[in-house]
């Protein structure tokens, strides 16, 4: 089955990162991003722009209507994902939880609906 690893962290807080800091977490995403690409699970992932890029589309009484930004106010940003494949949600949890990000942030864990 596969499973949608949302990486959410503080824009904030990552914006005081200093350049040494953030070389060393690119650095532990790399080591992550390899090892599950050689164990089979990687199947899909990026890294997001700041969600200042972020336009939120709606449609109302047949409208289309845009809001630049996130669609909520949160301390936490949506900064990446991965798509992973995993025998089950026990499985895909472990590589979540393998994600530099969860030391700060937090890994959302989503199974991909099937349509048939």
């Amino acid at each position: 089955m596969q499973y949608l690893l949302l990486i959410y962290r503080s824009e904030a807080e990552l914006s005081k990162m200093t350049p040494a800091d953030r070389q060393a977490m690119s650095a532990d995403y790399g080591t992550y991003t390899q090892s599950i690409v050689q164990s089979g699970h990687f199947k899909a992932g990026d890294g997001l722009q700041p969600s200042t890029t972020a336009t939120t589309v709606r449609v109302r009484d047949g409208k289309t209507l845009t809001t630049d930004g996130p669609f909520a106010e949160t301390r936490e940003q949506l900064g990446g994902y991965y798509l992973v494949e995993a025998k089950d949600l026990d499985t895909a949890i472990a590589l979540a939880a393998r994600i530099p990000g969860a030391r700060e942030g937090s890994i959302e864990v989503r199974p991909v609906m099937i349509y048939k």
